[in-house]
């Protein structure tokens, strides 16, 4: 990790491709600093079933969404991020997908999509959608073709393979071990009885890969994204896009979970990052997103290597604009997701220092985040929930989001600081998710009536299932919290805590003379982050006293020496004093979580922090 100051970064759009760095990863051709209206966005991502209901059948849809632009201008969100909403049996919450060109019923019409764009428009919003082309359903027109017959025109649009070999019993077994990716108990192949072979289904058998290496698969892709280009949509999200390249030899993978209890395992390594991603992301690029002014930012998990991801998203790459790095979201993963690691304040800083100061010395792009549909929510995980300090810790991490580099990503719900369900929820009927559901009946087919074993998965699933993110979103005192009408039964559950402040319409209007509210201080936050772009978005990064076990702080720098702004942040639930560096000093608190009045000269030496505090300073 590097703590030293690059110039490049705080370098003036108008000279930073003169410039040069110190360590010679860069020549002139450095363009960190350039400005880009997606550089610069706070993109806000909609988990459409729980966002907004308008026609009071439990179930969020687009009408709802656009009935909440005007909230979401007032937020400061400049783009929307829509999961899908395409045409889909649901298997998977709609990442599969059985027609690219409709919308699900469910969600409405392409009609309402375009009153949506348009809405947008008028505001200086763009709308973002999600692209899922690593598989289909297995409804969908080119699977139903292709399973037909083994010589069927579309047999090659997925990918087929033959038993391994049949057992003495006549049973069938899969092409290779690898496991599903959403039930690790399960095979990755899915057996077809009608032609006799397996197909490939990573993620469940609902959700069949399609055979990449086939250039009229590539040209479908490419029709299906001019489409919606075309209709108005600014860009996309990319769906586990490094995945779509596979090892041809679909080797076995080696065994790093317990064989005896597993019979299948992680495969990703040899579909992961495959030997022909990145020509097939420059095709993509060439073909279609250079012809169009997008933003992009792909979902590839399973990858932190530098040179890998530069790869992807150098200003020279010619693939795409940025990806979701998961080393935060990962930090409490051991080897499955459901499961749990201890983690401390140290990994965090040299996780957020690592990428801060990759993408300025080597002229990448990041995308900042720390919460999406697929992960719990960010104040149970990496904060503390309890009602005596959650909104603390939400702020907390509200104020180290909007002042790092890279384009801004919100969740629904995160603004206010939404948590995790409780643990008394009964999973069996609460939760929703498929990946939560396989995993608990793996763990009571193993386990049985231990107790002690039950407990621990409850736990894990209170702390990791992607059902947290997806709880309807709570936007008043109302019942059901104004996600639907009073009397309808929504899709999930409606947590039980939004009658207690936690809901947008107390935050965005209480009495903000003493404190802000969540939304209140995120709102601010993004403001001032736009206010000062050129040192919060495209400005230096310098991690300040990494060896302090508690505390996560560093220095952002613009163009000019008189914007250097230092963020403080107390990561633990207990009273701490940090010293500050002698080279530096206060001149004002700008923000933080904590009411705290303004030294009356530049402030030196120790400086108290209360639990979870944060603080944004103007420094010198």
């Amino acid at each position: 990790m590097s703590t030293s100051t690059s110039t490049a970064a705080s370098t003036p759009a108008s000279t930073a491709t003169t410039q040069s760095e110190t360590n010679g990863r860069l020549d002139n051709n450095h363009h960190y600093a350039q400005p880009k209206w997606w550089k610069e966005a706070v993109v806000y991502q909609i988990y459409p079933s729980s966002f907004q209901d308008s026609n009071a059948d439990g179930w969020g849809d687009v009408k709802g969404i656009t009935s909440r632009v005007d909230y979401l201008k007032s937020l400061g969100v400049d783009v929307v991020w829509l999961s899908p909403i395409y045409k889909s049996p649901q298997a998977d919450m709609g990442y599969d997908i059985s027609d690219y060109r409709a919308i699900d019923p469910m969600y409405g019409t392409l009609e309402d999509v375009d009153e949506l764009i348009a809405q947008l428009k008028k505001r200086e919003m763009k709308l973002m959608m999600d692209l899922v082309v690593n598989h289909t359903s297995n409804q969908h027109a080119w699977f139903l073709e292709s399973r037909l017959s083994k010589d069927n025109p579309k047999r090659n649009w997925y990918i087929w393979k033959p038993p391994k070999s049949v057992s003495e019993a006549g049973v069938p077994e899969p092409p290779n071990n690898w496991a599903q990716i959403l039930g690790e108990a399960n095979s990755a192949w899915t057996y077809d009885h009608e032609t006799g072979e397996y197909y490939l289904s990573l993620f469940t058998p609902e959700q069949p890969d399609l055979n990449w290496e086939n250039p009229e698969v590539r040209e479908a892709v490419w029709d299906v994204m001019h489409f919606w280009l075309n209709r108005g949509v600014a860009g996309f999200r990319m769906d586990v896009i490094n995945m779509i390249s596979k090892v041809l030899t679909y080797p076995d993978a080696p065994a790093t979970l317990d064989p005896i209890s597993h019979k299948y395992q992680p495969g990703s390594q040899f579909f992961v990052n495959g030997p022909r991603l990145h020509e097939f992301l420059r095709e993509m690029n060439r073909k279609v997103l250079s012809h169009y002014d997008t933003i992009t930012v792909g979902e590839m998990p399973g990858v932190s290597d530098p040179d890998e991801i530069l790869r992807t998203v150098g200003s020279q790459a010619g693939e795409l604009n940025m990806i979701f790095i998961f080393d935060i979201v990962d930090i409490d993963k051991p080897n499955v997701r459901m499961a749990l690691k201890a983690w401390d304040v140290k990994e965090l800083k040299s996780i957020v220092s690592r990428w801060q100061r990759c993408m300025i010395e080597r002229d990448g792009w990041n995308s900042v985040f720390i919460e999406n549909h697929d992960n719990p929510r960010s104040v149970s995980r990496y904060a503390d929930d309890a009602d005596t300090v959650r909104d603390k810790g939400a702020k907390l991490l509200a104020l180290m989001l909007t002042t790092l580099g890279g384009t801004l990503f919100v969740y629904q719900g995160e603004e206010i600081g939404m948590r995790n369900a409780p643990i008394d929820w009964d999973v069996s009927t609460e939760y929703k998710d498929i990946e939560t559901q396989n995993y608990w009946k793996k763990v009571q087919r193993l386990h049985g009536d231990d107790q002690t074993q039950l407990d621990q998965a409850k736990k894990i699933i209170q702390m990791k299932a992607r059902d947290h993110a997806r709880t309807p979103m709570q936007w008043s005192r109302q019942e059901k919290a104004g996600f639907t009408e009073p009397g309808v039964q929504p899709w999930m559950r409606v947590m039980d805590d939004y009658a207690e402040g936690i809901n947008v319409e107390d935050q965005m209007h209480v009495d903000n003379s003493h404190e802000l509210s969540t939304w209140q201080f995120w709102q601010r936050a993004i403001r001032h982050r736009k206010k000062h772009a050129s040192v919060f978005v495209y400005g230096d990064y310098e991690e300040v006293a990494h060896e302090h076990p508690d505390v996560f702080a560093y220095i952002r720098t613009g163009s000019s020496p008189a914007e250097r702004w230092l963020v403080i942040m107390n990561f633990s639930g207990k009273n701490v004093d940090w010293i500050l560096p002698e080279t530096l000093g206060i001149e004002l608190w700008h923000s933080g979580n904590y009411v705290r009045g303004q030294p009356d000269k530049p402030q030196k030496g120790k400086i108290p922090l209360q639990a979870w505090e944060g603080l944004l300073a103007k420094s010198r």
